[in-house]
Parts: structure tokens; C-alpha cells; sequence
């Protein structure tokens, strides 16, 4: 137990992120361990996971390549064709169609645990060394190489650790890397509910002076619900009844597909701009909550972390292409550089946006209900918008 082992890579964080990570520089031929300190993740048909994801085209195409899309798209994932998103205030709404874009559809929603489990069901024919259910104890680099010692004994050692470890990395406070944060005194309350009439295979977001509002396709006859909520509101809403709830949940929505009913448990999370100073630090990187987190109001979270995983595999290949070292300084610095630039772009973007709509002043009231009908009336601004949310 106390032999080292050498690999390329160090992936600290089995979730999705950091599984696909650890999949994909595998299968690029680099050897490549992942550190998970909990159990393997599982997934049940029979209990939809609340943490779902709205996943944009070109991460599917990552997982694609990565043969576990088909696997996942035979289990459950629902497509949806249309986007359709306005303000409680007033106003035209802003629509994305497939149809008006050339697309079979705009995404799919899928649910954490079933996108993790046949991740790591991939894992072993891949050749990554999985070391599930002990966390890091020790770790310590220099200029070559990082070093670490997990809680079982075991002894690792690669060229480059990578940290997918979560909002509260371990690994990045070791390291002292700061984070710019900014609590949005919101909470995101989540559960599954049924609609009177059909979600239509359409992605619904209602802007309210409290905070957006999202539905999201599920199953026939189910559909997702993320809503945004001051923490005090998000706390009372998730005490009540069902039946005040299902009301309260159907005033906000507008009765736009009717009246509404609970069909699961009803959970919140705290809402917050986080972002790491650095995603690297000597031969660290950052990927994913641990070196980001976002407002969930257009859903890009788990999107942004695995296209950092894109960006990596990007500098590896062509590094492959040039006969050059996929590790080496210049290279990290640059992809740093690049997805924190990106990261932070689209992190601010949704600030702006949550700050625009979740208030009730009058004169933004009465602008930006308008400006939301309008910018859907220009399609080369529609297709603009789809592209950077799809990842074009």
C-alpha cells in the first residue's frame, strides 16, 4: 500500500466533471488515476435524481466520442425543441426553435447520477485506476510532478493533478488559491411536478421580480423545476404543504400550463458567484465548481466544467500534433488563461442578467419585458445568443 505509483494524471473528484476528465486524457493514452473520496455513484430508474442538467450540444458531443452518450440517451434523457423565456412585467417572450435553427433539438435534460454512473462504468475499460472511497490526505508538488497520499495508504504520483473536487476544494485551499465570491442571498429550491397540460418538449423560464422561474421537460407527464428565491421565501415555500405549495408554484409559473402538483420531495441549494483567482497553480489545475461556480438561471454550470475538460483534451491533442509536451508550463498558463477568461465572461453575463430581472423597480420593469420581445425578433441576435449557450 505504500508503493508509489506513477501516472500522467491525478484526477481528485468523481462527479461528473472529473469523471469525464479522467475518461477522456485516458483514452487519449495518457495513464491516469481518479481519487474519489466517496462511494461510486449510482442511479435508479425507479427515483429521479433532482439535480438534473440542462446539457448543451457540443458536451454531448464530447460524451459521444467518449462512447457513453448513446448509453446515457437509452436510459432517460429528454429532448427539448424549444426554449421560451419572458417577464412577469409584460412583454413578448424570446423563443429558440429547432426547427428555425436547424437542429433535431436544443439540448437534453439529464439527471446527475445517471450522466455519473455510466462515466464510471467506462472507467475500467479505459484504463483509468479508480481509488474510490478514500479521500486525500497529503499532497505536495514541484516543478515535475505532484505527489499524494490517500487516506487507504496509497501512494500516487503524475505529472499533473487535476482538482474536480467541488465548490469547497480541498485541494485548492491547500494550495492558497482565493476566490473572488458573491452570495446571492438566493436559494435555487428544485422537485419534480406534473403539469395539466403537456410540457410541450419545451425548456419555460418566467422572469419574477423574486427570481427566475424554470421548467424544464422531464418525462411525459413530469417536468423539472429550478426556481430562484430569496432565502427566506425559498425556506418558507419548502415548510408549507403540498397543496400551498402547488398553488404558490402555479401563480408564479402564470398558469401557463395549467394548474400544477407536486411529485417529489422539494430541496434548495444557496446560490453564489464563485471564482478562483487561478485555475492553476505549479502542476494543479483547477475544472469544474472547483474552479467555478455560476446562477443557474441559463443552466451552464456543468456545461462550463466539461468544457474546461474539452479545452484540456484540445491542448493535449495538439501538443500530440506538434511532438510537443502536453505538460509543459506555457501550455497550463494558456489554458488557464483562456477558460478563466471565458468562465468569467459568462459568470458576470448572468450576474447581469439575475440583477436586470430579479427586482421590482419601475423603470426596469417597464424596459425590460420590451427588450426581451424585441431581441427575439431579430434572428441573427437569436442565433447568436443559441450559439454561445450551445457552445458553437
Amino acid at each position: 500500500m505504500n508503493r508509489r505509483m506513477q501516472q500522467d494524471v491525478l484526477v481528485v473528484g468523481g462527479g461528473v466533471v472529473g469523471a469525464t476528465c479522467a475518461l477522456a486524457l485516458a483514452q487519449r493514452g495518457l495513464a491516469v488515476s481518479l481519487i474519489e473520496a466517496g462511494p461510486p455513484p449510482h442511479w435508479s430508474a425507479s427515483e429521479p435524481d433532482l439535480r438534473v442538467y440542462a446539457f448543451a450540444p457540443d458536451n454531448a458531443a464530447l460524451l459521444d466520442s467518449l462512447s457513453v452518450w448513446q448509453p446515457v440517451l437509452q436510459r432517460r434523457a429528454q429532448a427539448y425543441r424549444r426554449m421560451r423565456v419572458w417577464d412577469a412585467a409584460g412583454g413578448d417572450a424570446l423563443e429558440f426553435d429547432a426547427d428555425a435553427l436547424g437542429r433535431a433539438q436544443l439540448g437534453w435534460i439529464v439527471e446527475n447520477n445517471l450522466l455519473a454512473e455510466r462515466l464510471w462504468a467506462a472507467l475500467d475499460a479505459a484504463g483509468v485506476s479508480v481509488h474510490a472511497g478514500s479521500a486525500v490526505e497529503e499532497m505536495e508538488q514541484d516543478v515535475d510532478d505532484v505527489r499524494l497520499r490517500l487516506g487507504d495508504g496509497s501512494r500516487l504520483q503524475g505529472r499533473l493533478l487535476v482538482a474536480a473536487d467541488g465548490a469547497q476544494s480541498r485541494l485548492r485551499a491547500q494550495l492558497g488559491l482565493s476566490v473572488q465570491a458573491h452570495d446571492y442571498a438566493q436559494r435555487g429550491l428544485v422537485a419534480f411536478v406534473a403539469t395539466a397540460q403537456p410540457h410541450q418538449h419545451t425548456a419555460w423560464q418566467r422572469f419574477l421580480p423574486s427570481g427566475p422561474l424554470a421548467l424544464l421537460p422531464f418525462t411525459e407527464g413530469r417536468s423539472s423545476i429550478v426556481w430562484t428565491l430569496p432565502s427566506a421565501e425559498a425556506e418558507r415555500l419548502l415548510a408549507v404543504d403540498d397543496s400551498h405549495f402547488n398553488d404558490a408554484l402555479t401563480r408564479a409559473f402564470g398558469g401557463r400550463l395549467g394548474d400544477m402538483q407536486l411529485l417529489s420531495p422539494r430541496a434548495a441549494f444557496p446560490l453564489r458567484r464563485q471564482l478562483a483567482d487561478d485555475y492553476l497553480c505549479g502542476r494543479t489545475l483547477l475544472i469544474g465548481d472547483a474552479a467555478h461556480v455560476v446562477h443557474p438561471l441559463a443552466g451552464q454550470g456543468v456545461n462550463l466544467g466539461l468544457r474546461d475538460v474539452a479545452a484540456l483534451c484540445a491542448l493535449v491533442d495538439d501538443a500530440g500534433k506538434r511532438g510537443k509536451d502536453w505538460a509543459s508550463p506555457h501550455r497550463l498558463q494558456r489554458w488557464s488563461r483562456q477558460r478563466r477568461s471565458e468562465v468569467a465572461t459568462a459568470a458576470y453575463a448572468f450576474d447581469g442578467i439575475n440583477r436586470l430581472f430579479s427586482n421590482d423597480e419601475m423603470h426596469t420593469s417597464l424596459l425590460r419585458g420590451p427588450l426581451l420581445g424585441l431581441a427575439g425578433k431579430l434572428p441573427p441576435l437569436v442565433n447568436l445568443l443559441w450559439r454561445k449557450a450551445a457552445g458553437s
